[in-house]
């Protein structure tokens, strides 16, 4: 075999032929699959509604039958435990019953009204106790929640950028898709689709746990806010070094930056996120995907101070056509979903048991690169754990980035999906619901083996 030292997993020839085997086991079991697929390409571009679910490995999609719990079965009669459960989208699971029964009654009652419901109050109530910032409005989807957040804190201040983490993802805002170069310049993310403006213009951008980088940036004064997830998730886990987040709030506080965390994945670690359980002091929160039992939602909290700026910088007179909100936003069916997605789903009790689930797939993994002695390492964040291309856990977004290995992840993912377990295609993070069993957790133990062993014995 021909070794590769610079990449993660040296043997591509041995990764290769693995691969070949895995594509043509794919092949023979979907043939449902394969039908609908080619139908599909007849009036969608590769066969998806969304081009990025043409990056799933295999050489077509599987489409689903029907999703229940922590599982679902393909249009091939094949079961599969899903572990990425739409990317944190599915975190309660699939259908839980008390969302449906909510969403289903309000349905039947009216959906889009363009007024409040008593559901839209209970809700506020419930996101204000769990991530302790009282003033709340609604959305469809975390990015519009970033997005109007990110127009309140530049309306407010009068200050023209925000800074973000290298390596951050805050759903598909602009401002949110730059990056370092190996100078330190800010330039546009790799991949970003048709940039509006040099993202040096909007941006500025920090290494995750790197306080010095943050109070030279903040030191500019045209900073208005500092857009973060408490731990990156979207390319690999980072964890915050000790001390960082306290850090971070000082400066923010120093240089009157407001300072905006979004829990859309971080969410993970409990019932109030890493927010409240790392007892964190945002100015204002961001929430989404999740709360809304598979039905689109997102949320965003914000302090009182921080609150009354905003609305005391509005005219009622164009309060609708500034740039925040839509129609659809808050609307009805949305906020019944959140009320019991909350209320009866995603509790502290259901919380308990999802991370408990997810330390059993750590350990799982831990053994498998323990006993063939893989250079790779694991990391968990309450509910959501990942496995990365490294020997030690990453620091920064760029040293996760680095260890990234797209091949290597295809064949992983593939050998997973063979065997009916889906973890998240665009990197290697397993999420638990409130309803992933034991048993579900160690089908995926027993395959992960499976597939270092292909790769390492």
């Amino acid at each position: 075999m021909t070794a590769e030292p610079n990449a993660p997993y040296p043997h591509r020839r041995r990764l290769a032929e693995l691969w070949e085997v895995e594509v043509q086991r794919f092949r023979a079991a979907r043939p449902q699959s394969d039908l609908l697929f080619r139908q599909a390409k007849e009036h969608m571009a590769d066969g998806v509604p969304m081009l990025w679910m043409a990056k799933w490995p295999g050489p077509w999609p599987v489409y689903v039958d029907v999703a229940q719990g922590a599982h679902f079965r393909c249009v091939d009669g094949i079961d599969h435990v899903d572990l990425c459960l739409g990317d944190t989208g599915a975190m309660c699971g699939h259908a839980p019953p008390a969302s449906v029964a909510a969403i289903t009654h309000q349905l039947s009652r009216g959906s889009t009204l363009m007024l409040p419901t008593a559901d839209a109050a209970a809700a506020a109530s419930m996101l204000a106790e769990r991530f302790g910032v009282p003033s709340w409005q609604f959305a469809l989807s975390a990015t519009d929640a970033n997005r109007s957040l990110i127009r309140y804190t530049r309306q407010v201040t009068g200050r023209r950028r925000i800074a973000v983490h290298d390596y951050c993802y805050h759903g598909t805002v602009d401002e949110a898709y730059a990056t370092l170069d190996e100078n330190g310049a800010v330039v546009s993310r790799r991949g970003n689709i048709g940039p509006p403006v040099p993202l040096d213009e909007t941006t500025a951008v920090v290494p995750f746990n790197d306080i010095p980088a943050l109070e030279e940036a903040f030191a500019a004064g045209d900073i208005a806010a500092f857009l973060i997830e408490p731990a990156l998730t979207n390319i690999g886990i980072v964890l915050p070094d000790p001390g960082y987040h306290a850090a971070v709030r000082e400066l923010c506080t120093r240089f009157g930056v407001v300072l905006i965390i979004d829990e859309t994945h971080t969410f993970s670690a409990g019932p109030g996120g890493m927010i409240r359980a790392d007892a964190l002091e945002p100015d204002a929160v961001v929430i989404g995907k999740s709360i809304g039992g598979g039905i689109p939602a997102g949320a965003y909290g914000m302090t009182t101070e921080f609150a009354a700026a905003v609305r005391a910088s509005l005219d009622l007179e164009d309060i609708d056509v500034g740039g925040v909100g839509g129609t659809l936003a808050g609307n009805a069916v949305s906020l019944a979903a959140i009320r019991a997605t909350l209320g009866e789903v995603l509790t502290a009790d259901a919380f308990a048991g999802m991370i408990e689930r997810c330390t059993q797939w750590t350990a799982g993994v831990q053994a498998a690169l323990d006993e063939f002695e893989v250079p790779w390492q694991v990391t968990q964040l309450g509910a959501r754990a990942e496995y990365s291309f490294r020997a030690t856990a990453p620091t920064t977004g760029s040293e996760a980035a680095h260890a990234d290995d797209f091949e290597l992840q295809q064949y992983l993912h593939l050998h997973a999906l063979n065997r009916g377990i889906l973890i998240t295609p665009f990197h290697n993070m397993a999420l638990m619901s409130p309803v992933t069993s034991a048993a579900d957790v160690e089908r995926h133990t027993v395959a992960f083996r499976e597939a270092v062993e292909s790769l390492y014995a």
